[in-house]
């Protein structure tokens, strides 16, 4: 592949893995120099004792707990950003700590904003808004599947307009990232599928976009051949620690894809999906991945020929048109050995609202950087596809 005359790669994320390691947590917020710590998580991690061990690393080292703030839904809200700001501003935190999924870590970053700049969350919409350091942010991801924990963007639910907003900047990323996959164990079997269908399409994604470039490159292929081969066995057997670890380390790594590559137009019809019909994220990808990636195979088929070498579904003797076909069974394959629907109709999608959410998903950032371009009618008949 010829490479790109001019591009550029950032990351500011400092990431720790270990089994048992969150233990080490005060250690890293005293590095930060943070003394006063609020926890954001939400009420399920709460209730099960994962927020526990976050608290018992806290009062080792000595770093005072502030407040935990577990108000957090499945896809968070503009609201709950903003009554979160408030609550850690009235504690008086000076670091924040993010324990969950995405929607756990995407509103630490967007109360991370307020906390620093005041004003409204809307104000800040968009891609390179921010143009300053926020207060620390740790991000402890308990699933295998966003990547937030290293990406530059949060994916926050507009409460008036029902649609999925995107905040995006460098300095939105975590200072650090803590990975534990001990932490994933308690993870049922359907949610470890969903967002680890979540992670294979931000590598998916990335490695096809128009904006991907070597470093990104790398990174994807090598976390689309991780998932293939430690999905179904984190999904089969919650106990497997390796298999969660690889996970884990799949879901950053692909995380540290997209964030710079992007992704496509699998996420944008997700997004519209999550917003209109609460949609888990994941699943969603995983129901539209196949037919995202069937309209892109003749735009760069030989990226798509790599995914189903990486993926284990063909050889690299194969002819190019042959294997990039394979890439896309693969992936009906393992979302179906995994058990995940297979329809948007088995997941609450109404067939009268494809038309608007094909318009939501047209309008949505990701569609810039999916490597064929896209007008209504594509989008309306692959949402119809995958009904």
């Amino acid at each position: 592949m010829p490479l790109p005359e001019l591009f550029e790669y950032q990351t500011r994320t400092r990431v720790v893995y270990g089994p048992g390691i969150v233990k080490d947590i005060g250690f890293e917020v005293g590095k930060l120099g943070g003394t006063r710590a609020v926890i954001v998580t939400d009420r399920v991690l709460r209730s099960i004792g994962l927020v526990d061990r976050v608290v018992r690393g806290l009062e080792e080292s000595g770093v005072e707990l502030a407040g935990i703030y577990d108000d957090v839904p499945p896809n968070s809200e503009v609201r709950v950003v903003e009554r979160g700001a408030q609550y850690a501003r009235g504690q008086g935190c000076d670091v924040l700590i993010a324990v969950g999924g995405g929607s756990v870590i995407d509103t630490a970053k967007g109360m991370d904003v307020l906390l620093t700049l005041g004003g409204n969350l809307l104000d800040y919409q968009g891609v390179g808004v921010l143009n300053q350091p926020l207060l620390p942010l740790i991000a402890v991801p308990t699933t295998a599947g966003t990547g937030s924990e290293v990406t530059l963007a949060a994916v926050i639910k507009d409460d008036t307009s029902g649609l999925k907003l995107e905040f995006n900047s460098p300095y939105m990323m975590p200072n650090v990232a803590v990975l534990d996959p001990e932490l994933t164990i308690t993870l049922p079997p359907m949610l470890t599928a969903a967002t680890g269908m979540d992670a294979l399409t931000h590598a998916i994604e990335a490695y096809v976009s128009n904006q991907a470039e070597p470093i990104t490159d790398a990174l994807g292929i090598h976390a689309i051949g991780m998932i293939a081969q430690a999905l179904p066995a984190a999904v089969k057997n919650g106990g497997d620690l390796e298999a969660r670890g690889a996970m884990l380390l799949a879901a950053c790594i692909a995380g540290l894809s997209f964030s710079n590559a992007l992704c496509g137009i699998v996420h944008a019809m997700a997004h519209a999906c999550g917003g209109r019909y609460g949609v888990p994220h994941g699943v969603a990808n995983s129901i539209l991945l196949p037919y995202g990636m069937e309209f892109n195979l003749d735009s760069c088929p030989e990226r798509f020929a790599g995914i189903a070498v990486a993926m284990g579904a063909a050889t690299k003797r194969a002819s190019v048109q042959r294997a990039a076909r394979l890439s896309v069974a693969a992936v009906r394959k393992l979302s179906a050995d995994i058990g995940l629907p297979r329809r948007l109709r088995d997941v609450g999608v109404k067939a009268d609202g494809i038309p608007q959410l094909a318009e939501d998903a047209l309008a949505d950032a990701m569609m810039i950087s999916n490597p064929r371009p896209a007008e209504l009618p594509d989008v309306i008949q692959l949402l119809k596809q995958a009904y």
